[in-house]
């Protein structure tokens, strides 16, 4: 998906939301171990509850790879369940010398090689260049670089400054040496608030994947204020707000009223930027 396909999605739908497949095992309904894959069929369920109120599905690669093959098998099959209208991010959080690099690449964009072909990687450029040039590397595929995350301990190094400024602000300025916004997006978490007003200042056109709106504390409200731009530039992810709604046999039926909910609220942000 390119940076068009992905805005027309945005008007289409009149949503900017992704939501977070960050499936645990332990948290879904009990009545789903009935099935051969309990995972698998949550995910398939809640693709299709949602699918016409998102843009975007994340699933968490980490829940997946603890559950060893059987959870990759999951995976697998929930990229292959997820509809082709929608951005697929695997929040992989990737980042080692190019070798390596160029193999989780193969992981998660190379379909023959691996069954999986996302659409979006997550990667942690804290290894430079090197580390990020491979995924960058495949045609019509985004690297998502962590910039300013909204965990605690993102404040060790991220507001580390120098005479460029912040750790951070050097990140995003770097990484606009490696590729333009049709391939480069970046992670700033909600609880940021206004400083998505700097953010915009060092990538005023990419889009900006947005963790922490719902069960984090993220607001919506005060995310666009600040970091909307003029095709929206935003993908706002929610997760356990929306997969976790309900542990009973109406999850799906749930998840779709909370997801509904956030797309209603989206839809008056995008009018105000006369993008609907």
């Amino acid at each position: 998906m390119n940076f068009q396909n992905l805005t027309d999605q945005i008007k289409k739908k009149k949503s900017f939301l992704c939501v977070g497949l960050d499936t645990d095992i332990n948290l879904i309904p009990e009545f789903l171990f009935d099935f051969k894959d309990p995972v698998f069929e949550f995910n398939r369920q809640i693709i299709d509850a949602t699918e016409d109120l998102c843009v975007a599905y994340k699933p968490n690669s980490a829940f997946y790879e603890s559950r060893g093959v059987k959870g990759w098998e999951s995976l697998i099959q929930t990229w292959q369940h997820l509809p082709k209208d929608c951005l697929s991010i695997i929040d992989a959080k990737r980042g080692d010398i190019g070798n390596t690099s160029s193999m989780y690449a193969k992981a998660f964009f190379d379909e023959e090689a691996s069954g999986m072909s996302f659409d979006a990687i997550t990667i942690a450029p804290y290894m430079g260049s090197d580390s990020v040039k491979p995924f960058l590397s495949f045609e019509d595929k985004w690297v998502i670089l962590l910039a300013l995350t909204s965990n605690g301990g993102g404040k060790d190094f991220q507001y580390l400054k120098s005479e460029q400024g912040y750790l951070y602000e050097s990140v995003i300025s770097k990484a606009h040496e490696w590729a333009d916004s049709s391939k480069l997006m970046f992670v700033v978490g909600a609880t940021r608030g206004e400083e998505f007003q700097n953010i915009r200042k060092h990538a005023p056109d990419n889009f900006i994947l947005v963790p922490g709106v719902g069960a984090q504390g993220g607001n919506l409200q005060d995310v666009c204020k600040y970091g909307i731009n003029q095709h929206c530039g935003l993908l706002v992810n929610s997760s356990r707000s929306i997969i976790y709604a309900s542990k009973g046999n109406d999850f799906a039926e749930k998840a779709r009223e909370e997801a509904l909910k956030i797309q209603k609220e989206m839809v008056i942000e995008l009018e105000k930027i006369g993008l609907i």
